[in-house]
């Protein structure tokens, strides 16, 4: 297979065999990659983001009345863990008895909602990084937007998300009266909101998944098998994390009184494996496209990087050793080459 040879156009067109090896490639790379620790920092900076996006909440609830509240936090829980579903609802309920306007506490929330989510987009960029084998080149003007976008972005999507929640029970059946909707529609929209909510929160990830690493590897998709691949493991270890605090766990003899809030953390925490495994498995796709395409398979990078420009020396001697071909700094589509021994990925030499 010469490096010419061009690469599979879709996943479908993997081989068969290629699949196992992508899965357990994706296991592997994510034990090396570290991102066990990499989720526990992004469920740090999530924590951050969480109660300004609450603020934000109990403004529109104000807003929407009593019975729209009602609904979210039914809504609530049926998606979250029993305790991890207590510590949000207490926190909804506090804020909403603490008082205070719903425009002071929309700004409020807003500002710090939007400040600490570019927090998670920043540490999300260079987990990313990490995951596709590829040194950080972008400069600070030009990442910069990508990471204000990506928040305000995934914001919008997270707003989208919580209307569709939102809309069901009686103040759904109050809005379709006041539009003249039938019954018909009403039970039809009922049913189709949960799938409509999945396929968002894809996209979402598909986002984040293309936008966030310094990596060329194919055109944008509005979901991917990663994406899909870390909604499944979501939901599958959401209800194994539920199931297991309800019938096994001793979190409340062993924290007490913060039990509710160290079962939340976790669930976060199981929340960014999953994000962070389906970036893995996307990754390993890339890789298993650009080994089809004749890139050597233990060379890194294995993906054009979308700018070099804030690359040391190292990293250029490393990328050309490797025998990629990679943009020049003004991305003027001029290619630069030299061909020499493959590298062996640097990371086995961690202890």
């Amino acid at each position: 297979m010469t490096r010419d040879s061009k690469p599979p156009d879709s996943p479908t067109k993997v081989s068969k065999g290629s699949w196992g090896h992508i899965l357990k490639r994706t296991v592997k790379e994510f034990k090396r990659d570290e991102l066990t620790d990499r989720a526990a920092g992004l469920t740090y900076y999530g924590i951050l983001a969480l109660f300004p996006a609450l603020l934000v909440l109990v403004a529109m609830l104000g807003i929407a009345g009593e019975s729209a509240t009602r609904t979210v936090l039914d809504n609530i829980q049926k998606l979250a863990p029993g305790a991890a579903r207590d510590v949000i609802t207490n926190a909804v309920t506090q804020l909403q008895s603490s008082g205070g306007t719903s425009t002071v506490l929309a700004i409020v929330g807003l500002l710090g909602a939007l400040w600490a989510a570019s927090g998670y987009i920043a540490a999300f960029i260079r987990a990313s990084n990490v995951v596709y084998d590829v040194p950080e080149g972008r400069p600070v003007w030009k990442i910069l937007p990508v990471r204000v976008g990506l928040t305000l972005l995934l914001m919008v999507l997270a707003c989208a998300s919580a209307l569709i929640v939102v809309l069901s029970g009686g103040l759904a059946r109050q809005l379709g009266t006041a539009l003249g909707v039938g019954d018909t529609a009403m039970t039809v929209w009922s049913i189709a909101k949960w799938p409509l909510l999945v396929v968002l929160v894809a996209i979402m990830l598909a986002v984040l998944y293309w936008a966030a690493p310094n990596a060329k590897d194919r055109g944008f998709k509005f979901i991917s098998l990663g994406s899909l691949l870390a909604l499944v493991i979501w939901l599958v270890a959401s209800a194994g994390f539920a199931f297991y605090v309800a019938n096994f766990g001793s979190y409340n003899k062993t924290y007490g009184a913060l039990a509710g809030v160290i079962i939340f953390l976790v669930w976060l925490w199981i929340t960014n494996l999953a994000i962070l495994l389906g970036l893995e498995f996307d990754a390993e796709m890339a890789r298993e496209r650009a080994v089809v395409s004749g890139h050597p398979p233990r060379s890194e990078p294995y993906v054009e990087p979308r700018d070099t420009r804030k690359w040391t020396d190292e990293d250029h001697r490393a990328a050309e050793r490797s025998g990629r071909n990679l943009t020049d700094e003004r991305g003027d589509g001029e290619e630069r080459r030299e061909d020499g021994p493959d590298i062996v990925d640097r990371r086995e030499e961690r202890p």
